[in-house]
């Protein structure tokens, strides 16, 4: 806000108002910046008559009609680069505390409990990890595993994306070799739903998984049917299908999905209300690279 108002923008702040109230006056404004509060639809936009961009302080756009903005010329400003390594250190802490029972242990101690051999670790050397999605999360999460003695491929719908910190391969070779599944994808109607027990299936070992990016690419209820024949061996989960659009709330409705309670109850997973990219550090670093795209598009000359 201070940076936006020594640039010369006058800045509103409205974190309360439905989205029919912010529909009634967003004619006045040139710029917005968002989180994910509500679907920034078709009605939204023809009732923007003046919006110039869209700024939203996290990485994905998915609460964007994109396409439909863009047809109307308004610029639309991510900040992936803002918490890309929140997401890769919560990651790899993910991966570390489902191989060496951390969370486990820790519960069964302060219950009065010391078992040791039910509480016996993996080690990540010798394990190959699988990297779907190569783009800032991704690869700043390969970055952090170069002090492991770890084979990292890589799969992503662009080409040539690959770099010295992992292997880009086909989804057919990483399905054969991977250990360790780590998600760093978009939510798109390509994506959605993509984790399905055919998906799953097609690996051809027992696998850890992991997800940062979006609980709606996995199907839940499938995970656990892989879970439970032990086709995954443990689930680290930063998000979840249930969450509200927001990602302030879990559920969309009142009652706790089957599937869900039996993640609860699980000793094998580790869950994460969508903190991966939500640091103290990353709060400021997503604002600050939302101004200094701000500044580009204004100031550049």
């Amino acid at each position: 806000m201070e940076q936006l108002q020594e640039l010369g923008f006058i800045n509103h702040e409205d974190f309360n108002s439905s989205k029919e109230e912010i529909e009634a006056k967003i004619q006045d404004y040139q710029g917005i910046v968002i989180r994910s509060r509500f679907k920034i639809d078709k009605t939204f936009l023809d009732k923007a008559t003046n919006l110039q961009f869209i700024a939203r302080v996290g990485a994905g756009l998915e609460s964007i009609d994109c396409e439909y903005a863009l047809s109307k010329k308004i610029q639309l400003i991510a900040a992936p680069e803002g918490n890309r390594n929140a997401v890769a250190e919560h990651t790899l802490g993910m991966i570390l505390s489902l191989f060496n029972n951390l969370n486990v242990a820790d519960r069964e101690i302060k219950s009065g409990h010391w078992n040791r051999e039910s509480n016996r670790g993996h080690e990540l050397d010798g394990k190959t990890v699988g990297i779907i999605g190569y783009g800032n999360m991704g690869k700043c999460f390969a970055k952090k595993l170069r002090g492991f003695e770890v084979e990292v491929l890589c799969y992503d719908i662009q080409k040539n994306v690959g770099d010295s910190n992992a292997r880009q391969v086909s989804l057919e070779e990483l399905q054969q070799k991977t250990d360790v599944l780590s998600l760093h994808i978009p939510w798109t109607p390509e994506t959605d739903k993509m984790v399905d027990i055919h998906f799953i299936h097609a690996f051809a070992k027992s696998f850890w998984i992991i997800n940062t990016s979006r609980g709606k690419n996995i199907v839940t209820s499938d995970l656990v049917v892989a879970m439970q024949s032990r086709k995954i061996l443990g689930a680290g989960l930063d998000v979840l299908e249930y969450e509200k659009r927001s990602f302030e709330t879990l559920f969309q409705e009142k009652n706790t999905p089957e599937a869900f309670q039996y993640l609860l109850n699980a000793k094998n997973t580790v869950l994460t209300p969508h903190i991966a990219g939500w640091t103290f550090e990353s709060h400021e670093r997503l604002a600050q690279v939302i101004v200094d795209k701000i500044k580009t598009k204004y100031f550049s000359n």
